[in-house]
């Protein structure tokens, strides 16, 4: 009986273990929420400061993760399956609504051949968030399997490519201090696009699959 008890925790978590879990996903939400919104006011400070389109558009991927956070949390205190696939469509529109500012981001910036300044603040807050969003990413994965929640899998996601999108903002700005590449600030938002396209995907097809299962 405890072997089997043991093994339905890993398929099913009993109903205290869950609770705790969902507390835990509530945590590293909340966390998250924090996190972004300070950084919203500190990239807002130091994009105007540097004229950096970077750190401009990591503020606004910042807001994205709020909504995406505020969704999930929205979703973990209901218990309706409409909740969830609404959570995943609107995580889905998320990611494309990031995909979209990246590609123009880029266009605008080589075209307009803008020249961002240094920026000591950017580059301390990009490198702190990407350690940051690294470990949320982790922990929202851990506890989205374990729960069984699909929408919090996938907003972990969504804190993983804030954290690969906070690297490549750091580089471009590390290598416009450290070598004058000013084009290396722009181009490292490339690097985040394809991944995002894939995510965007996965997110709207599964809220439309699970309406339409529903």
């Amino acid at each position: 009986m405890g072997v089997l008890a043991r093994r339905g925790l890993l398929v099913a978590p009993t109903e205290f273990r869950a609770r705790r879990l969902l507390r835990r996903g509530l945590a590293l939400e909340f966390g998250t929420l924090c996190w972004n919104v300070v950084g919203v006011v500190l990239l807002a400070v130091a994009a105007v400061r540097a004229s950096s389109p970077a750190l401009a558009g990591f503020g606004l991927d910042s807001l994205i993760e709020i909504v995406a956070s505020t969704v999930v949390v929205w979703e973990l205190r209901g218990t309706a399956g409409t909740r969830e696939r609404r959570a995943m469509r609107v995580i889905g529109l998320a990611f494309a609504a990031l995909v979209v500012y990246l590609v123009v981001q880029v266009v605008v910036v080589l075209v307009d051949g803008t020249r961002p300044r240094h920026s000591a603040l950017g580059i301390a807050w990009t490198a702190a968030t990407l350690v940051v969003m690294l470990a949320l990413a982790a922990g929202k994965a851990r506890t989205g399997a374990a729960l069984g929640n699909e929408v919090l899998r996938t907003e972990g996601r969504v804190t993983l490519v804030d954290a690969y999108l906070a690297g490549s903002v750091l580089l471009g700005l590390a290598l416009n201090a450290w070598l004058g590449w000013w084009w290396a600030d722009p181009l490292a938002g490339l690097v985040i696009v394809y991944y995002a396209v894939w995510e965007a995907r996965h997110a709207l097809s599964h809220g439309v699959g699970s309406a339409g299962a529903h």
